[in-house]
């Protein structure tokens, strides 16, 4: 019992962390991470709620998930179908939370780059401190909540579903699905908004940092947590 509320600690803390840092990823102006700058941009052009626009796309992807496991069922009668369509949807109920977080911290973090023009925090400098913060974040709260083996978010279903159907490494797939995302991005900016919206420095530092984030999370953290809750299997 001790080991499950550890689990469920974890994985709830890894979400709330992962929610921070992609919110104030968004709030440095600088560039958002690939898979997020398609809904940033969008949110942006629109003028729509950030949050709400999230929640559009993973729900999409969760819709993507389930017709190419259908399709993976139809070539492939020995798929336990029901398991995996009910972990499909429940990154629904995920997504509603995940964004609600997301919604929750874009209205206390401010703009920096306008809310603290003309000090320190608000200058190219500091705006660079803050995104460095929130790629930290965004790799802890990534590692926590993925390494706690439950519901995944359904930007890192999508990916690994894709990847089980055409049989191809998840990290091949993941920098793919990255390219595709910030092409989409710079596509429906330039065309809409005459101008980069969600693509920028910040866009690169996160491509290559969160990633490095999460490994030295997990060589320092990950054994231990797994011990804590109870995780055997890997």
């Amino acid at each position: 019992m001790k080991s499950k509320i550890y689990r469920g600690v974890f994985y709830v803390s890894g979400l709330l962390i992962l929610a921070l840092g992609i919110t104030l990823n968004t709030k440095t102006d600088l560039g958002v991470s690939p898979i997020i700058s398609v809904a940033y941009s969008i949110s942006q052009l629109t003028k729509s709620n950030f949050g709400n626009v999230t929640l559009l796309l993973y729900t999409a992807f969760v819709i993507a998930e389930i017709i190419i496991h259908f399709i993976r069922y139809r070539k492939n009668g020995k798929m336990k179908l029901n398991g995996i369509l009910f972990a499909d949807i429940l990154q629904i109920p995920l997504s509603i939370i995940f964004t609600r977080f997301l919604n929750i911290f874009s209205a206390v973090i401010p703009e920096f780059s306008v809310d603290y023009k003309g000090s320190v925090w608000g200058s190219f400098g500091g705006r660079i401190v803050f995104l460095i913060i929130a790629i930290i974040l965004t790799g802890v709260g990534a590692a926590m909540s993925l390494d706690m083996r439950l519901i995944p978010n359904p930007g890192d279903g999508i990916v690994q579903t894709i990847a089980d159907a055409v049989k191809k490494e998840t990290g091949l797939i993941k920098n793919i699905f990255d390219v595709c995302n910030i092409l989409f991005t710079i596509g429906i900016s330039l065309i809409f908004a005459g101008k980069l919206i969600g693509v920028g420095i910040g866009t690169v530092f996160a491509v290559i940092g969160v990633g490095r984030v999460i490994a030295i999370f997990n060589r320092l953290f990950l054994e231990k947590m797994k011990k804590l809750a109870g995780i055997t299997e890997w």
